[in-house]
């Protein structure tokens, strides 16, 4: 048995719109937002990497579970934008918490790497007491790297989420997951040690609008529950319209899907918990009433987790 006890952010201050980034990206600022959803993001500061974001995300989602770093038994990290190849900014950001000796594990995996986080949580949480997973994602240092492709420049924004996931109770006990790995698409969506992410947009958009809703019944299946009785939804923040039509497909009306694209923009795997985050500051999560959380993303990999208010 585990809980989701508290979440956390953290979002850098300068806020991009459309109109700047199309001069950079050699666009429309109509047409970012058609193709998108997207109305602005946020970039990190020089200086502001995915360790700073990440810490203070952490210690946000710390707070809210009026909790101190020195109660944290296994800090997990998901960041696809991490600046090197070794050591993950895992340990890095333990030490900005002040916790040596609790063990730092990396998940360098853009996009789905909260959600497995959250899942790897779950299973340890009985061993290790409270698990921090947190997730932070640079990406402003990923798409603005020359040649700028509109394509991948407009998507994309900066910014960190965490979750504490404990043994012995939260706002919501894990109910059931699944999570799913093709390496057969590993090409369509890479980013190497040196040179510009590559998309095949079409094919992600494609496989993301099918695995998805997949996922999301494979738990409701698992949990016996039907998608109308989901109280939220909170995905991955990939793009407006594909996130409505996973809402058609899975046949849950489209305002369940919370959604805060339009001003973040997609910020990997740090999205979901930062959905999550704003979520939960203002919404109390119906005692017995279910949550879904899903996430698509670089690999491929894919999954869903299921909930219910505690």
């Amino acid at each position: 048995m585990a809980f989701l006890r508290a979440f956390g952010s953290y979002l850098p201050e300068r806020a991009v719109d459309n109109e700047t980034l199309a001069a950079l990206a050699g666009c429309e600022a109509a047409w970012i937002r058609e193709v998108s959803g997207i109305e602005q993001r946020r970039f990190a500061a020089d200086g502001e990497g995915v360790v700073e974001m990440g810490a203070a995300a952490a210690l946000d989602c710390l707070s809210r579970a009026g909790l101190t770093p020195a109660q944290v038994g296994l800090l997990i990290v998901a960041s696809g934008s991490a600046p090197r190849r070794f050591p993950g900014p895992a340990v890095s950001i333990a030490h900005a918490l002040g916790i040596p000796g609790v063990p730092a594990l990396d998940l360098p995996m853009a996009s789905a790497g909260a959600l497995f986080g959250l899942h790897v949580a779950a299973q340890l949480a009985a061993v290790h007491g409270c698990v921090l997973v947190v997730a932070s994602e640079k990406m402003s240092s990923v798409v603005l790297q020359e040649p700028v492709s509109k394509n991948v420049a407009i998507l994309f924004g900066d910014g960190a989420g965490a979750c504490l996931v404990a043994p012995d109770g939260g706002v919501a006990e894990v109910l059931a997951a699944c999570l799913h790995s093709d390496g057969s698409y590993s090409e369509e969506l890479c980013l190497e040690l040196v040179g510009p992410l590559h998309m095949a947009g079409h094919t992600v958009i494609l496989q993301a609008s099918r695995k998805i809703p997949s996922a999301i019944a494979e738990v409701l299946v698992a949990t016996g529950l039907a998608a109308s009785a989901v109280e939220v939804f909170l995905l991955h923040q990939a793009n407006r319209n594909l996130i409505t039509r996973v809402a058609d497909a899975v046949g849950a009306p489209v305002g369940r899907f919370y959604s805060n694209i339009a001003r973040l923009g997609n910020t990997s795997s740090a999205s979901m918990l930062i959905a999550a985050a704003e979520w939960f500051a203002v919404n109390s999560l119906t005692k017995g009433a279910p949550a879904v959380f899903a996430a698509f993303g670089a690999g491929f990999h894919w999954g869903a987790i299921a909930v219910r208010g505690a």
